[in-house]
């Protein structure tokens, strides 16, 4: 029982005593003590119950919290439970799954059609390590694995949202309508209208996958051990993100791969400008300005910015006229999400050299850009090539798409030199 409610019941038998007592028209000595008493003891339990309910009131709301919360720490548990070695030695020597990672694949397939062994993309958050010969450690002085240097997901610091699909496409419906307030011009007079509500299709469709091959020798299988775990998720999903990243803003549309967001800026609706000069923090105000003039975004502080290490190279040694103060420091005042990728935009082209910037917002909790994965990714294991060997090859295949959310959410920079 709360302990609010067991000072509230005893607050109430001391208003029951006190009653009884009050109805005595000539009370013994006994009498007023006792009522002194009761009447002493209810105004302590009046501040206890004060202070038990703020207490437990604190509690609920952890406790709420903790509800709100929970399916996601239970498919984090999950997932944690998920062996990626597991994997790799069924395909390698048909040992069977089991544990959490049985139930999870079995799942998996129920869901939808896998060549190979499906494997959840949570699976893939925790990694370390090489799937090469040359990236084994020595046995005799057991060392961590080495990392590969992988860029840092430029898609999720944009405010990307990932859409996991099961079967099938998806749309995302967008407003188009132009409908306007009008008011009535005489008294007998109507409003103005009506005026037609439109939508326009965000479609994310199956037709883009993306594979991963590694080669995972004998050697490697032995020596490793339990660390091959580690060392698949780090390759698959470092090698996976680098390329994603640089499908979703620079995808061709064309030999499989989806249309990224600068290839398909115009087709969209996205405004280009061309600055023709180089960056300035005056040029990407006035495009921030038209972000909050389109009602996409309520002041600098909501954009995001992604650039080349070159052009914060260039503004953080320009010079304001007159002053100590540069254009990059400018910048940073107003807009403090700022993204630096070599990998997500264009390497620098032309004479003078000139690169590209996206500046992104999120408006009335809608992301600017949708990102659509199907399923898990496949492992698929290839018996033949590796087999004189004695070693293992795997195929990793995910099937995305990219598509955007409102147009006027984002906005491209070229020309900038």
């Amino acid at each position: 029982m709360l302990t609010s409610k067991k000072i509230e019941l005893r607050r109430s038998e001391i208003r029951q005593s006190l009653a009884e007592l009050a109805a005595n028209e000539n009370p013994t000595p006994e009498d007023q003590k006792r009522m002194s008493d009761l009447d002493l003891e209810y105004r302590t339990a009046e501040t206890r119950f004060r202070a038990a309910v703020i207490s437990e009131d604190e509690e609920r709301r952890e406790a709420g919290a903790e509800l709100e919360t929970r399916p996601e720490k239970e498919w984090n548990e999950i997932m944690a439970g998920f062996e990626m070695r597991q994997v790799a030695l069924s395909l390698d020597e048909g040992r069977a799954l089991s544990g959490q990672t049985a139930e999870i694949v079995t799942e998996l397939r129920s869901q939808g059609g896998y060549r190979g062994i499906p494997v959840p993309y949570a699976a893939l958050e925790t990694r370390a390590g090489e799937t090469i010969a040359s990236g084994t450690p020595d046995p005799i002085a057991t060392r961590p694995l080495i990392e590969r240097l992988f860029p840092a997901s430029a898609a999720a610091q944009m405010g990307v949202q990932m859409i996991n699909i099961g079967t099938g496409g998806q749309e995302t419906p967008v407003t188009t309508s132009a409908i306007s307030a009008g008011w009535q011009a005489t008294e007998t007079g109507n409003v103005p209208g009506p005026s037609a509500y439109t939508t326009l299709d965000r479609p994310l469709k199956p037709d883009h996958t993306l594979g991963i091959q590694m080669r995972i020798t004998r050697k490697t299988l032995l020596q490793s051990g339990a660390a091959l775990e580690q060392a698949i998720r780090r390759d698959m999903n470092g090698a996976m993100a680098q390329e994603m990243d640089r499908a979703i803003f620079n995808g061709s549309g064309a030999s499989g791969e989806p249309t990224g967001v600068f290839t398909g800026a115009s087709a969209w609706g996205i405004t280009e400008t061309d600055l023709s000069a180089a960056a300035t923090w005056a040029a990407i105000r006035s495009e921030v300005v038209a972000f909050m003039t389109a009602n996409a975004a309520n002041g600098p502080g909501a954009v995001r910015l992604l650039i080349r290490p070159e052009v914060w190279d260039t503004m953080d040694g320009t010079y304001i006229s007159g002053t100590a103060v540069t254009e990059w420091e400018r910048l940073m005042k107003y807009i403090s999400n700022v993204t630096m990728s070599h990998n997500a935009l264009p390497a620098p082209a032309g004479a003078p050299l000139e690169s590209k910037a996206l500046l992104t917002t999120t408006a009335g909790g809608v992301a600017p850009v949708f990102v659509g994965l199907w399923g898990a990714v496949d492992l698929i294991r290839d018996p033949y090539s590796d087999a004189q060997s004695g070693g293992l090859r795997l195929t990793a295949l995910s099937t995305m798409d990219t598509t955007i959310s409102r147009a006027v959410q984002t906005r491209v920079l070229t020309g900038i030199q």
